[in-house]
């Protein structure tokens, strides 16, 4: 019968043993670190010079108004010494805990012990302290340009938000707390899966979110009934099968975006919004575009115009027989479909009856939160580094975009991964996230410089085939749908773009929550409701919001009515690719992996 000091020698062994295996993991570590990609170093992070007007701009301001700057200082030297002082004084009444804790709430900190425990909560508070004063500090600065003084404190929020004790084993209480249960195999595990996401990623680290072998596309994802109808060397074009006897004339074009992949859209039946297009009666259409390589390079965005949605259109019109579409566009797809438009206006095309615009920029005047990487010195590096790559890899868009949101889409799950040594969830929407596309060379330049930082397209300066356009050549009906949180496409944005618009049918829908979860709302979930106003799209976008009615509600069927007053009366469904047949059944061949993608061609 084992006794207690077995089971302690049992479990010093275990320990040992893991000790040992992460050492020799180590090594495996140090080999995947050192094939670590070359890449411009522009794309790690901003240039001194943000850092450096911060600095100058906050000399200046303790020259100018050394009050002011006092007053901050003490403000932030009165909390800490208190804060030392209690927890002295607590410590000198014998009893181990820490003091009253009045702080506000952080999700970060939600064990117990940073409460309860008086190390862990003097860091937490201590930590706390030090973040109000850098933003305090940052926010107070009136000598900087108002792009600067953005940039600046992003910047400083991500430094914070790096060096919070959360992000270090010795100062993460659940990481300690599951390594001494396990007897240090959670460290052994979440080394594994540090090595496993630095091998996948070349030598860099981006952290996986979600768990790949749950998913596949094509079994348990984008399963919505259809074929690949037209092929080219820009996109496949799918007809998804009808589910009702009955559908409206006039069919429908979806545009997503070539950053990500169409199947946000089909993620699975419950919550996928082409199956319910297609149940509520309307011949269904959407591009799957190609995941670019080096041969992409000179593709710009005359290509896209022409070989993509021109095309497209083209091709779901004689497929349909019908002479005038509805088209959707959805993120840098609604830009460049708004380009489309103009274009087509300018050129007296009508085929196009309608278009919807969800969370779309057209007005770069304001880009919003994603503006702190428009400036030179991102843009500069993005541009070095596709001139050596021939694309702009997924690699730098991913890791781009979930610095925008560093402690749900880094911090956090490297720390379930990493330090708590935790498998991925099996979650669609993060397994989506994580299955990026590259974007050729030239149009990943010309869609920074031309429009987002020269605006060309609200300026009316862009040019497409040579001839520039402007926002108030597209002057078909349109629908356009923004979301209230929305850390890619501002919504107020995305308002004063569709003002500009030339279109005297205009409307425009804001819902609840962010780019993804805002659009991918099924009205079966009762989640998130939508905000709208037969008032015109004219004035400042607070004051139209002051006026909107909220729905406590999904918008999808408020745009499904809309939708179908603009397509026609009932015909016998249509099934895909009419007379002409189809080429593969859906999702197709340019959804899947690059590697997948080219055994299927």
């Amino acid at each position: 019968m084992a006794t207690e000091s077995d089971e302690i020698t049992a479990r010093q062994d275990r320990l040992s043993a893991n000790l040992a295996r992460m050492e020799e993991l180590s090594t495996r570590l140090t080999t995947a670190l050192a094939n670590r990609r070359t890449s411009d170093p522009a794309l790690a992070g901003p240039s001194q010079e943000v850092y450096v007007k911060a600095t100058a701009a906050y000399l200046a301001e303790m020259m100018q108004n050394p009050g002011k700057v006092i007053e901050q200082q003490v403000g932030y030297w009165g909390k800490t010494l208190k804060h030392y002082a209690d927890a002295q004084a607590t410590l000198a009444k014998g009893t181990f805990e820490a003091p009253a804790d009045k702080g506000p709430t952080d999700r970060r900190f939600a064990n117990p012990l940073w409460d309860n425990h008086p190390f862990f909560n003097y860091l937490k508070q201590q930590y706390l302290f030090n973040s109000e004063a850098l933003t305090t500090a940052v926010a107070g600065q009136e000598g900087l340009d108002p792009v600067d003084h953005r940039r600046a404190d992003y910047f400083i929020r991500q430094i914070i938000d790096l060096f919070a004790p959360t992000n270090f084993l010795g100062t993460n209480p659940d990481a300690l707390e599951k390594a001494m249960q396990t007897d240090g195999e959670s460290l052994v595990q979440g080394l594994e899966n540090l090595i496993r996401d630095i091998e996948a990623n070349q030598g860099d680290l981006l952290v996986n979110l979600a768990d790949k072998s749950a998913f596949q596309v094509g079994r348990n994802l984008a399963t919505t009934p259809g074929a690949v109808v037209y092929r080219n060397r820009m996109l496949e074009l799918i007809q998804y099968a009808p589910s009702t006897e009955k559908v409206h004339k006039t069919p429908l074009l979806i545009f997503p975006p070539w950053i990500n992949k169409f199947y946000i859209m089909d993620l699975k039946p419950q919550n996928s919004l082409i199956k319910w297009i297609v149940d509520q009666g309307f011949t269904v259409f959407v591009v799957s575009w190609v995941n670019p390589d080096a041969s992409y390079a000179g593709v710009g965005m005359d290509d896209y115009i022409r070989d993509g949605f021109i095309r497209a259109m083209a091709e779901t019109r004689r497929i349909t027989g019908e002479k005038q579409i509805n088209v959707v566009g959805y993120c840098i797809a609604g830009t460049t479909l708004g380009l489309t438009l103009a274009h087509l206006q300018k050129a007296g095309d009508t085929s196009a009856k309608s278009a919807t615009f969800f969370t779309t920029l057209t007005d770069f005047s304001d880009p919003g939160e994603v503006g702190v990487f428009l400036a030179n010195d991102f843009v500069d590096g993005i541009e070095r580094q596709t001139a050596q790559d021939g694309i702009l890899s997924s690699f730098f868009m991913s890791r781009t975009f979930s610095f925008l949101r560093s402690n749900d889409l880094i911090y956090a799950p490297a720390i379930k991964s990493y330090m708590m040594g935790e498998r991925p969830p099996a979650f669609d929407l993060l397994y989506w996230n994580g299955d990026g596309t590259n974007l050729p060379a030239a149009m990943a330049v010309e869609y920074l410089r031309a429009l987002c930082q020269k605006n060309g397209f609200a300026t009316g300066q862009f040019p497409v085939f040579g001839e520039p356009v402007s926002l108030a050549d597209i002057q078909l009906p349109l629908c356009a749908v923004a979301c209230e949180t929305d850390h890619i496409a501002h919504w107020k944005g995305s308002f004063n773009g569709i003002k500009q618009m030339g279109s005297k049918d205009k409307t425009f829908i804001l819902a609840e929550s962010g780019h993804i979860a805002g659009i991918i709302n099924p009205p079966s979930k009762g989640k998130y409701g939508h905000y709208s106003s037969p008032a015109p799209i004219e004035g400042s976008p607070e004051d139209w919001r002051a006026g909107a009615e909220k729905t406590h509600a999904s918008w999808w069927p408020r745009w499904g009515a809309w939708l179908a007053e603009r397509s026609g009366g009932m015909v016998k469904a249509r099934p895909p690719g009419g007379k002409d047949g189809t080429l593969a059944p859906a999702p197709g061949t340019y959804v899947l992996p690059l590697q997948l993608q080219n055994e299927a061609s």
